[in-house]
């Protein structure tokens, strides 16, 4: 028998799993997943940024950790496990937070428990690494959460800026002297609704450039 050439680790395939969840196949402006994360933690840049990396592991771990496995889980009980997984990650996450960033820990209150609700990590579950070996599991994984986190970090920077008038916490618009020319920061910013209308332009803006994103009738 010939032995298969290895596919390199970073060939073009895997660098768009990597790529493509960042743009054209982003989870929240085109698959629309993950939006209640949008809604609950981008107030402020600091949580919204934890929360996207908090994210982004468990679901690259957690990938990783089915495609490894998933020539072995009975199919009748493959969402538990990967529930199972899910969970163990979030936990170890959670006590990671409350032991190096308590003060995070405590501006993300339950939402970094209710990681294991966000849809994207089911989704990537059960399209891709079971169908898929560890490693671009993984890179896919990085990917998507990435993507996510990107639009999170975005939602933030206006939401806090216009709202707060800050950007992590750093009183910029106080330190450029604006509030002494008569501007007053905008409440509406800080009020869930505006998370999702923020998040709302970002889709429309995402699609209204690319083409291949905008239905037909």
């Amino acid at each position: 028998m010939e032995n298969k050439e290895k596919e390199p680790l970073l060939s073009a395939k895997n660098i768009k799993l990597l790529k493509n969840p960042l743009g054209q196949d982003n989870p929240i402006t085109v698959q629309v997943l993950g939006i209640c994360s949008a809604l609950a933690v981008t107030v402020k840049m600091k949580p919204a940024l934890v929360m996207a990396i908090s994210v982004t592991i468990v679901v690259a771990l957690s990938n990783l950790i089915i495609a490894a496995m998933r020539k072995h889980i009975p199919g009748r009980i493959r969402i538990i496990v990967q529930l199972v997984v899910i969970a163990a990650l979030v936990i170890i996450v959670d006590q990671f937070l409350k032991a190096f960033a308590f003060d995070v820990s405590k501006q993300l209150s339950v939402f970094v428990g209710l990681i294991i609700t966000n849809c994207i990590l089911m989704g990537r579950l059960e399209a891709f690494a079971m169908a898929n070996d560890p490693w671009p599991s993984f890179l896919d994984g990085i990917g998507n959460g990435a993507g996510y986190g990107l639009i999170l970090v975005i939602v933030s920077f206006f939401r806090e800026l216009l709202g707060s008038g800050s950007i992590m916490g750093y009183p910029l618009f106080e330190k450029i002297g604006l509030y002494k020319i008569g501007y007053e920061n905008n409440g509406m910013m800080i009020v869930p609704p505006m998370a999702l209308i923020t998040v709302g332009i970002i889709i429309w803006v995402h699609r209204s450039r690319n083409k291949n994103l905008q239905e037909t009738r």
